[in-house]
């Protein structure tokens, strides 16, 4: 019978002994970020991954099967992007125009790591003095402001998470006196100060 997996735990530390012979699943980001799904571990066993809706799995946390056992997750090696840059100036302009794609990146010293993405490569070379390359790493992207990554108007805490940043705006604008045009669809809600 296939062992289930229903929980996680997020930057926990336990006692070595519980975890220095635990079975390791070995995932690409794309697999961390699943939440339901069946994986295979490195011992070869396969196991089913039950987990919240939204729930993605860093390097280092520990997965609970229903037997009580641990999982380590680790991050697998996959083909990935790494942009460096002669200055800090054009690295952030990089890491400008990759977030208004709300492309995922990792964030570190003096580079940016992106899924591998041959479009994304050609427009980042246009920038000029910037330096794309393919490698094989662990990719484990920033969570971003609210810890969760992107929200779409499904999810659970998009609400709060929209009227905070509504709430920016609103202080932005005052503060500034530049005023944006913003659109709304009928399911989204609007800050109103």
């Amino acid at each position: 019978m296939m062992r289930i997996i229903t929980k996680i735990l997020h930057n926990t530390r336990v006692a070595q002994a519980l975890t220095r012979h635990a079975p390791k699943a070995i995932l690409p980001f794309a697999m961390r970020r699943r939440s339901r799904q069946k994986i295979t571990l490195d011992t070869g066993e396969e196991v089913g991954l039950v987990l919240d809706r939204g729930t993605v799995m860093h390097k280092g946390d520990l997965l609970v099967a229903d037997d009580g056992t641990f999982i380590v997750v680790q991050a697998a090696e996959e083909l990935i992007l790494r942009v460096t840059a002669k200055t800090p100036t054009q690295l952030t302009r990089a890491a400008y125009h990759l977030g208004n794609r709300h492309v995922l990146l990792e964030v570190g010293p003096g580079y940016l790591q992106l899924e591998h993405d041959p479009v994304l490569i050609d427009m980042l070379q246009r920038l000029g003095e910037i330096s794309v390359q393919t490698i094989q790493h662990p990719f484990e992207p920033d969570a971003g402001a609210y810890g969760g990554g992107h929200k779409h108007g499904h999810d659970a805490t998009f609400g709060d998470d929209y009227a905070l940043a509504q709430a920016a705006y609103a202080v932005h604008e005052h503060d500034t006196g530049h005023h944006h045009e913003h659109t709304h669809t009928p399911d989204q809600p609007r800050y109103k100060p």
